[in-house]
């Protein structure tokens, strides 16, 4: 793969000439990338559509930078693609931009979600409301009774997250205890106020349970909660979204945050690209990037329960999900009857503590699938389950498919 910063380099005569007729008899398609490269999620993009591009005919990638369309809007976009003899282009667009214009010149375009989905062209966009139902479910499982949700009007990955988180707390009739904020005055992603933002964090019933719409409005939580002194995790559990490591060890309380499968996303947006551009007038899906998992840093390391006993067995459950547990083992831990414990427990959470641990115990081993390479046996192995069979049949229980379904599912 050959990739342009923002201009292709002039080529000289004489050998450069050479080396350009060599290159266009090798190259497949010329496709531009308008997007923020300095953002995770575009990052892994990217390694998604070049392990594409490897695995068959190579691409030259031109990285375009959001300035040249903010200063030459998408005629000058347009103008350069067709400069360049772009065969595609992936981009943030504005959902006033005429995306229309690149299929009228030969052009395919792909829309990456920035605000609104496109009608016109497919989108890379992402299943926003099983995000949502991801971490409600998570928080709800650590025993939180409040649930608030911070994003964005009008921004679809911002309130279809909200919807799945508000969804799933009400399945589990919990929604009188939900507050939202939406930051309506929406300029650019890094963009808050501190005042009216603080002013909400305090009025919040502790402890609360937040999910932030993506990791940046989470670091803006964590900094809002430390100037006006609420504690986290203790009172403001936080979690984002993308798990983009450079912004989650921002605050002094790392981040906890949704991992999503986006460069299986790009893999799959360079597959559409390729067959958009031999096909120019068929109609096409979207890309949708599902969540996969959720990576615990401090700002969620909690269990909200009044109960202190039933805080320590759940603390101890979390800390040693790859021992095999048993009722004895946890009422050694407090001073309660097995019987006690288990009617505390699931008043408490909702739930047995053996199904809890079959869960918790589940949620690591669909971990180390997406993480690791290593042969599914292996893995069974390390989370101390008793068999294969026993797993698989665990795990198709609670995830809908096998373990290796799983994998392949959400790997490229």
């Amino acid at each position: 793969m050959v990739i342009f910063e923002e201009k292709p380099v002039s080529l000289q005569s004489g050998i450069c000439t050479i080396f350009k007729t060599a290159i266009s008899q090798y190259i497949m398609l010329r496709v531009i990338l308008l997007t923020d490269l300095s953002e995770e999620y575009a990052k892994n993009l990217l390694k998604g559509i070049v392990r594409y591009s490897n695995r068959h005919e190579p691409w030259v990638l031109c990285k375009m930078p959001l300035s040249y369309r903010a200063e030459h809007a998408v005629e000058g976009v347009l103008a350069w693609a067709k400069k360049w003899k772009a065969d595609g282009i992936i981009a943030q667009f504005y959902n006033t931009d005429n995306v229309s214009v690149f299929r009228e010149n030969g052009i395919a375009a792909i829309a990456q979600d920035f605000k609104l989905r496109f009608t016109e062209i497919p989108n890379i966009t992402g299943a926003h409301k099983e995000t949502g139902w991801m971490g409600a479910d998570y928080f709800i499982r650590k025993g939180f009774k409040n649930f608030a949700f911070y994003g964005f009007s009008g921004i679809v990955w911002s309130f279809e997250r909200c919807e799945g988180f508000l969804e799933e707390i009400t399945r589990h009739h919990l929604e009188k205890n939900f507050y939202e904020y939406r930051n309506t005055d929406f300029k650019e992603l890094w963009y808050y106020e501190t005042a009216p933002l603080a002013a909400w964090l305090k009025i919040l019933p502790k402890p609360v349970a937040l999910m932030a719409c993506d990791d940046n409005q989470g670091h803006h939580i964590a900094e809002v909660c430390k100037q006006c002194g609420i504690k986290i995790p203790e009172e403001i559990a936080i979690l984002g979204v993308d798990n983009d490591e450079a912004v989650c060890s921002l605050s002094s309380t790392p981040l906890s945050s949704v991992n999503q499968a986006v460069e299986k996303g790009g893999y799959e947006t360079a597959r559409l690209m390729e067959m958009m551009i031999k096909n120019p007038n068929a109609s096409y899906d979207d890309v949708v990037i599902r969540p996969t998992h959720i990576t615990t840093r401090q700002s969620t390391d909690i269990y909200a329960t009044a109960d202190k006993y039933i805080s320590i067995v759940l603390k101890y459950i979390h800390q040693h999900t790859n021992k095999k547990l048993r009722i004895d083992d946890l009422t050694r831990l407090v001073p309660l009857s097995r019987r006690l414990l288990e009617t505390r427990f699931k008043q408490e959470t909702g739930m047995p503590v053996h199904t809890y641990i079959t869960n918790l115990r589940i949620e690591r081993f669909s971990h180390y699938l997406l993480e690791t390479d290593a042969p599914i046996t292996e893995i069974v192995d390390q989370t101390e389950f008793s068999d294969y069979k026993n797993i698989a049949r665990q795990f198709k229980k609670i995830k809908g498919c096998t373990p290796s379904e799983y994998r392949i599912r959400n790997s490229i």
